[in-house]
């Protein structure tokens, strides 16, 4: 199922990774995060899934930083809710999903890889 969210949703799931209050510090990169993962054709041949979306909102989370502190753990949260909530759970292995965020911030990662590997984990 495709789903959009905004960015109350990306809101609520920070609460839920941050309970203590932890104040969003860019708020445009939210916004950059929910108008990203609502593009339909990144590339030409390419048709967005939910593995996509939600690589969209890791991958704009992690590089954009739109918290102080903690947006990897905020960009995995995001993912797995996402693929959640898009009725696609995941199963990653112990760690990938912090491996493949931390992957992302170093730039061995890009969009369509991390689709790939969130497309791998599914169940």
């Amino acid at each position: 199922m495709m789903l959009h969210v905004d960015i109350r949703w990306l809101l609520d799931v920070q609460e839920q990774a941050s309970p203590e209050d932890l104040s969003v510090r860019d708020y445009s990169a939210l916004q950059a995060a929910v108008a990203r993962h609502r593009v339909n054709t990144a590339q030409l041949g390419h048709d967005a899934d939910p593995s996509w979306c939600a690589a969209a909102l890791m991958h704009t989370i992690v590089l954009l930083r739109p918290l102080p502190v903690r947006n990897n753990l905020y960009a995995c949260m995001a993912t797995a809710a996402y693929m959640h909530a898009a009725e696609e759970g995941i199963d990653p292995p112990y760690g990938a999903l912090v491996e493949l965020a931390r992957d992302v911030a170093a730039a061995k990662a890009d969009i369509f890889g991390a689709a790939e590997r969130i497309r791998a984990w599914r169940i």
